[in-house]
């Protein structure tokens, strides 16, 4: 029964492995829906092998389940390295997630694959819970972004949800393969935020994409100001380098309300302390996002210096 059910393989891009993964890959191994097998997409092979990763796999009993690929430091790509990733898959479904995401039950993939086996959507993304240890700001973001309900979303969306219609984290998200190839894939170069631009993509090819938020993980950073500028910036970049799919919308005012709405929250629960944070951190990620939009104003030494994804630029001399 197990061999039936087992049409969809996941697929990881890791790099510096420690011991969330080591967790997620514990948690795949419980899941009511095994995958078929786990391909992980590792970024240089010294940190693979210092972790003693594959020791580790072999005590979780993964070790015939998992395939594993290496790949060097400028050889990696967000669109392009989880592209080859699944080129090595032959299943009818993919499941993407990143190393820190761990599943919170061991139904995750059961939930996530449902939409796509009963045929209502051709992606689907889980809900992102944040981590037990993640400070205030970070647990209301995780809330708002990522609620309790379940929905659908189509193109015909966009007039009331701007670019909130187009958002969908491969954090944890899956896919069918053959629409997934049929337009193209991720973008096979791309600096961040491929997951957006391939589900943005599919909603202007009529397709439709679900949130489901029975299919659960813990994911949450603690980001410094300096750190969500230069994340900004990347989104910023990414965007502007899409005029075709972001041209008409606007990120700003979605910014706004989620900075309001936080303020708001942080008052009523007695946490006015935390504002003066909140607004650093705002501020930081408008003057990235600003810099990013204008990223082509920019010498190449200054555009290094504003991203976290230094090798992109180093790619394009």
């Amino acid at each position: 029964m197990e061999e039936k059910r087992a049409k969809a393989d996941v697929i990881i891009p890791v790099y510096r492995p420690d011991e969330r993964l080591f967790r997620l890959l514990d948690r795949l191994s419980r899941q009511t829906r095994m995958p078929r097998k786990i391909i992980i997409m590792n970024t240089e092979r010294t940190y693979w092998d210092n972790c003693g990763a594959e020791g580790q796999l072999e005590l979780l009993g993964l070790s015939e389940r998992c395939e594993v690929h290496h790949l060097s430091k400028s050889e990696f790509d967000h669109g392009g390295t989880r592209n080859a990733g699944v080129s090595f898959s032959e299943t009818a479904y993919f499941v993407m997630l990143t190393q820190d995401a761990v599943p919170a039950d061991n139904r995750l993939l059961e939930n996530l694959l449902a939409p796509l086996e009963n045929g209502v959507a051709e992606m689907s993304y889980g809900r992102q819970l944040a981590n037990p240890d993640a400070d205030i700001l970070e647990k209301f973001t995780r809330r708002y972004n990522y609620g309790d309900r379940s929905f659908l979303k189509t193109e015909a969306d966009k007039e009331r949800l701007g670019i909130k219609t187009y958002f969908a984290s491969n954090v944890c998200a899956a896919y069918v393969r053959e629409r997934f190839d049929m337009l193209g894939g991720f973008p096979g170069r791309s600096i961040f935020n491929e997951d957006m631009i391939y589900a943005a993509r599919l909603l202007k090819s009529g397709g439709t994409l679900a949130y489901c938020a029975d299919a659960r993980v813990y994911h949450s950073h603690c980001y410094t100001p300096a750190q969500q500028f230069h994340r900004n910036f990347d989104l910023a970049v990414s965007q502007a380098e899409h005029p075709e799919i972001f041209g008409d919308i606007k990120s700003e005012s979605e910014g706004i309300r989620l900075v309001r709405r936080t303020a708001r929250f942080l008052k009523r629960q007695g946490e006015g302390r935390e504002i003066p944070r909140l607004f650093a951190l705002s501020a930081a990620k408008y003057c990235g996002y600003a810099l990013g939009k204008r990223y082509r104003l920019l010498p190449n030494w200054l555009r290094a210096r504003c991203t976290m994804n230094r090798s992109y630029w180093e790619s394009i001399g």
